[in-house]
C-alpha cells in the first residue's frame, strides 16, 4: 500500500506526519488533564497480564493494516480540525443562526460538512450507502450498529416517517452478510413526540414519588428509578394524560412493536439509545416494556442503555437486572459514559438543583468500570448480554482482561465492545486483534438530519478526550512510518 502512494498524497502525508511528534509536550499535557483511573473491575494480577497481552496498541502497522493511507490521512486531519475549539464553536453558532435560512449559504455550509465531519463520523446519506459502509468495515473485522439518525420528532406525522426509515434499515441490513451488522439502533424520540415523552417521564416520576398514584395506561415494565434518582423535574402532581395523549402513546408503542418484530424476523438485536435525563424515564419505560414482551429463552432482542455519567446509573442497573432475572427476562444492556454533559449541567442549573451528572471524570470512570464488571459477571453466568461502549483505553484493556479471566471467549455473542464510527479506531482494532467482537456505532441519513449528532461528536473532540488525542498520535505515527517506507522504497 505504502509504496504506491501518489505524489500529491505523498506530499500531504509528509506535511502532516511531521506536524507534531508522537510524544510531544502538548499531547502529554492534554492526556494528563483527564487521567484514566485504575479499573475497579479486578485486582487479579493474572487477569491484568491477560489484558496486557490481549490489547496491543504499540504496533501501529498491525493496528492500521486494513486502513488505506488516504482514509487514514483524512481521519487524522478531520480529528485534528474537530479538536480546534474556535472552529467547532463557529460551526455550532452557524447551525443555530439565521444564516441557515439563506439557501445559498445553507448549501455551501452543508457541502463543507458533508465532505469533512460527516464523512468521518457518519456511514452515509441513505440506507444503501450505509450498508456499503457496513460491508467495508466488515472486511476489516468490525461490525456495524446501524442507526437511522433521526431524533426529537414533534408530531405523529414525523414519527411515522421515521418509522419507515427504521423499518427500511432492518430490511436493508438483511441483504448483508450475517457478520456485517450486530445491532439496529433506535431513539425513542424519533418515534414518540418529544412533548409526550416528557409528559410520560414526569408522570412516572410522580408515580415513583407518590406510591398511591395510578397510571391506567402503564404497561408491565422494569424499574426505571432508584432511590438516588433525581425527581426534581416534577414539583407538583402533573395533569393526567388526555385521551388524545393516550392515543398518541399507544401509537408510539405500536411503532416500537413494528420495529421490534422486524428485528426478530431478521435475527438482529435492537438497541434503544439513552438520551437526556429529563426524558430518560419515558425511554426506559418503552425499552423495558418491549424487553418483557420480546426477550425470551436467554436471547435478548431488546437492549437498553445505561449512561455511567449519571449519579444513579449503577443503582438503576443493579435494580433492573435483578428485576429482570426474577421474572425470567434476559436483559441486554449497552453501557456508555454519556454525551450530553454540558446540556445536563445547564438544565440542572436553570432549575436550581444539583446536576444529575457525576462531579468529576474519575467518578464517571469508576461508575462505568463498576457497571462493566457487574455486566461481565452476568454474561459469564449466562444471565444477559452486554455492549461495552467505551473510548477509554484503560477501561477497554481491563474489561478485556476480566472477560478473558471469566472465560468469556471470542465466540460468545453476548459480549460486544463498541466505539463510535470515526472515533477510537485504535481501540477498536486492538480489541479486534485481541479476538473480541467489536462494533462501530454508525449513524446515517441526510446531512441536515444528523447535524445534532455531529455537534455532539465535535463537542467531545473539542474537549480533548484522551482517546481522541491518542488516536491522532497513533495515526501520525503510522503515517510517518508509511511515509518513511515510501521514501525508502
Amino acid at each position: 500500500m505504502a509504496n504506491r502512494l501518489s505524489p500529491k498524497l505523498l506530499q500531504r502525508l509528509r506535511h502532516f506526519a511531521t506536524t507534531r511528534p508522537l510524544n510531544s509536550a502538548a499531547s502529554s499535557s492534554v492526556t494528563s488533564a483527564h487521567p484514566s483511573p485504575p479499573l475497579h473491575l479486578t485486582d487479579n494480577s493474572a487477569a491484568a497480564a491477560i489484558g496486557g497481552a490481549t490489547l496491543n496498541l504499540d504496533d501501529v502497522k498491525q493496528l492500521y493494516a486494513t486502513v488505506p493511507t488516504g482514509k487514514l490521512l483524512r481521519s487524522a486531519v478531520t480529528l485534528h480540525a474537530a479538536a480546534m475549539e474556535p472552529l467547532v464553536d463557529l460551526g455550532t453558532w452557524v447551525t443555530r443562526s439565521g444564516l441557515m435560512e439563506i439557501e445559498v449559504f445553507r448549501k455551501i455550509f452543508l457541502g463543507v460538512v458533508r465532505n469533512t465531519f460527516f464523512k468521518q463520523f457518519c456511514a452515509g446519506e441513505d440506507h444503501q450507502e450505509a450498508c456499503r459502509t457496513a460491508a467495508k468495515i466488515c472486511n476489516s473485522g468490525l461490525r456495524a450498529m446501524l442507526n437511522y439518525g433521526s431524533e426529537h420528532a414533534v408530531d405523529n406525522e414525523s414519527c411515522d416517517r421515521n418509522l419507515e426509515g427504521f423499518i427500511r434499515t432492518v430490511e436493508e441490513a438483511r441483504s448483508l452478510p450475517e457478520s456485517a451488522v450486530s445491532f439496529i439502533v433506535v431513539k425513542v424520540t424519533a418515534i414518540c413526540p418529544l412533548g409526550l415523552l416528557q409528559r410520560v417521564s414526569d408522570l412516572l416520576r410522580w408515580e415513583y414519588r407518590e406510591k398511591s398514584c395510578h397510571l391506567p395506561w402503564k404497561l408491565n415494565t422494569l424499574p426505571v428509578f432508584s432511590d438516588s434518582s433525581p425527581l426534581c423535574h416534577v414539583q407538583k402532581k402533573p395533569d393526567p394524560l388526555t385521551p388524545e395523549e393516550e392515543k398518541d402513546l399507544h401509537l408510539a408503542h405500536q411503532r416500537l412493536q413494528k420495529i421490534s418484530q422486524k428485528c426478530i424476523e431478521a435475527s438482529l438485536p435492537l438497541v434503544i439509545d439513552a438520551e437526556e435525563s429529563w426524558i430518560q424515564p419515558g425511554i426506559d419505560y418503552f425499552t423495558y416494556s418491549a424487553a418483557i414482551a420480546h426477550n425470551k429463552d436467554n436471547n435478548p432482542i431488546i437492549y437498553g442503555t445505561i449512561q455511567a455519567y449519571l449519579k444513579d446509573a449503577k443503582e438503576r442497573l443493579f435494580r433492573v437486572m435483578d428485576a429482570a432475572e426474577k421474572i425470567g427476562v434476559p436483559m441486554g444492556i449497552k453501557l456508555v459514559r454519556g454525551a450530553c454533559l454540558s446540556k445536563e449541567r445547564q438544565v440542572a442549573a436553570s432549575l436550581g438543583v444539583e446536576s444529575p451528572v457525576h462531579n468529576t471524570i474519575d467518578q464517571t470512570h469508576n461508575c462505568f468500570n463498576d457497571c462493566a464488571s457487574f455486566l461481565l459477571e452476568k454474561v459469564a453466568d449466562g444471565l444477559g448480554a452486554a455492549v461495552l461502549a467505551t473510548h477509554n483505553v484503560e477501561s477497554g484493556r481491563k474489561a478485556a482482561a476480566l472477560a478473558r479471566g471469566l472465560g468469556i471467549g471470542s465466540e460468545n455473542q453476548k459480549l460486544q465492545f463498541a466505539q463510535l464510527y470515526g472515533m477510537a479506531d485504535a481501540l477498536s482494532f486492538a480489541l479486534r486483534n485481541g479476538g473480541f467482537q467489536v462494533s462501530k456505532y454508525m449513524p446515517f441519513g441526510p446531512v441536515d438530519l444528523v447535524i445534532p449528532y455531529l455537534l455532539r461528536r465535535a463537542e467531545e473532540n473539542k474537549g480533548f478526550l484522551p482517546t481522541s488525542v491518542l488516536d491522532k498520535q497513533l495515526m501520525r505515527k503510522e503515517l510517518k512510518r508509511r511515509l518513511q517506507d515510501a521514501i525508502l522504497t
